[in-house]
């Protein structure tokens, strides 16, 4: 079978095209690399328009699918580049841990929104972010450290503590806070609210299910099982399919539900159409309910789009609620979604549209050699282009969106990587200062495409896991690169990209 560049889960071979990364991949995986560097509480670039980090652009979803982002890509395009994503999630994970990140649950989890107001009389201010509901949370730092211990085969995040949260403050707050984790217990916690709850899910604010939510915890069950054994993830889904069949998945227009209520059991369909609803959960739901979300994507994602000049497509919005006589201020991030959703379903004649009108129209901005799409509260231009984009869609999702393969998270969930892939040759450190365009195993041979972006940091890789009697080539002459314990050091030349080959 011939696999273009970047296909899902298969193995290059010689007949097969090199997976290169472009300039616009190489340039979000940069801007993902620096905003996971930012110093402590250092959220520039990411400040959305919502206020309290309650809403769909808030850091947790921007740190999360940077997380979700990077580990695509290096499923999929740069499997032998552990060395290149292991710290950047390592630091993504950190800064998902921060109070700045989950405070908003101390107020959210009191209850007092539409929904839940005839409620909160039962409910209390909860400081632990993940012990009730709250999975549009708990579910990213679940899934997020599986995915990290997965892919590098590390038990890291089975740490007892690992994944704490910690709060205390001299002004307010009294003592401190200190609520600790690990993959392991997150995972049950989560499992055991599942179970208790019917398999319908677990609430995001008290009382409202979203059927968005319950994706990633899903994805994490399953990740779980791959590292620890048994079938959670199928028990959930089974489960899962019975809960929802009772109230049906879509609504009367052929849209996603958005949400059930628990105490009444009235599903809240997508009354709006609003975009987001369908493309978030139609991308995430493609991991375990493949078949299901690929027939009603065509019809669902036409209702969305707004074709534009030379082939650009915008994606429409629907306006801003009135709740209470008040105009809800939110992220939606319409547009991102839907490229992120377009790019899982294999959609390239929209994705490149989408793509299109965001280079034409969002101003696309590169910085030290990082691509992203700058914050823009105004919704369109004089001539009625949409030009309104928001920090989730233009840090994240747009790359999110480039790097995806089709079916990505899909091949992720159902053909994880065994014990025989972190055995092969690969890039285990890379400098700062290295771009990584290429990294994958074909035919037992290492190949990678390395460019030295300066000369003022580290600018070396460590090819880890050598044969015994290996050779070295850059750029096809051989090379004698440094041993170290961890196999051998390269110094990555300057000037244009070299092609590196570790030969067995």
């Amino acid at each position: 079978m011939t696999v273009t560049a970047g296909s899902a889960g298969t193995a290059a071979t010689s007949t097969t095209p090199a997976r290169v990364l472009d300039e616009a991949q190489l340039g979000h995986l940069k801007h993902w690399d620096d905003l996971s560097r930012r110093l402590p509480h250092d959220w520039s670039l990411m400040q959305g328009k919502g206020a309290g980090e309650d809403d769909f652009g808030s850091y947790r979803f921007q740190l999360a699918y940077m997380v979700y982002g990077l580990a695509l890509t290096h499923r999929h395009r740069l499997p032998a580049a552990p060395g290149l994503f292991r710290p950047t999630i390592q630091r993504l994970i950190d800064k998902l841990l921060m109070p700045d990140v989950w405070l908003y649950w101390r107020d959210v989890s009191r209850g007092g929104m539409v929904m839940n107001a005839h409620l909160s009389d039962g409910y209390h201010e909860e400081w632990d972010p993940v012990v009730r509901d709250n999975i549009m949370y708990s579910a990213y730092v679940q899934s997020c450290s599986l995915l990290h211990d997965h892919l590098f085969a590390d038990d890291r995040y089975a740490q007892p503590g690992a994944l704490t949260f910690e709060h205390w403050s001299f002004f307010w707050g009294g003592e401190p806070k200190r609520f600790a984790y690990d993959r392991d217990s997150l995972n049950e916690h989560l499992y055991w609210q599942m179970v208790q709850n019917g398999y319908l899910g677990i609430a995001c604010e008290p009382n409202c299910v979203f059927q968005i939510c319950n994706q990633p915890a899903i994805l994490g069950f399953r990740l779980h099982d791959v590292i620890t054994g048994g079938d959670r993830a199928g028990e959930v889904v089974a489960g899962y399919q019975q809960a929802w069949a009772d109230f049906g998945r879509l609504d009367d227009t052929g849209h996603y539900n958005q949400m059930i209520l628990e105490d009444s059991r009235v599903v809240r369909p997508n009354a709006l159409q609003a975009p987001w609803v369908d493309a978030w959960c139609g991308a995430l739901m493609n991991t375990w309910n493949h078949d299901f979300v690929h027939e009603h994507y065509p019809r669902q994602v036409a209702d969305f789009l707004e074709p534009g000049p030379d082939g650009t497509i915008a994606v429409r919005s629907t306006p801003a609620m009135e709740v209470m006589g008040q105009t809800v201020v939110n992220d939606t991030c319409d547009l991102g979604w839907v490229a992120a959703w377009a790019s899982e379903m294999g959609d390239r004649a929209t994705l490149d549209g989408i793509l299109a009108h965001a280079d034409r129209f969002m101003a696309p901005t590169w910085r030290d050699g990082a691509l992203y799409y700058p914050r823009n509260d105004t919704e369109n231009d004089a001539e009625g282009h949409r030009t309104g984009i928001e920090p989730m869609t233009g840090n994240v999702l747009l790359g999110y969106a480039r790097l995806d393969v089709p079916d990505g998270l899909h091949e992720l969930y159902q053909h994880p990587w065994g014990p025989e892939h972190v055995a092969e040759p690969a890039l285990t450190e890379v400098g700062r200062d290295v771009e990584v365009s290429r990294a994958e195993v074909v035919d037992g041979v290492l190949h990678a495409r390395l460019r030295r972006r300066g000369l003022d940091a580290d600018g070396t890789v460590v090819l880890g896991r050598v044969p015994d009697g290996a050779r070295l080539r850059v750029d096809g002459q051989e090379v004698a690169g440094t041993p170290v314990p961890e196999g051998l050091r390269l110094d990555v030349p300057a000037g244009p990209a070299h092609d590196v080959e570790l030969v067995p």
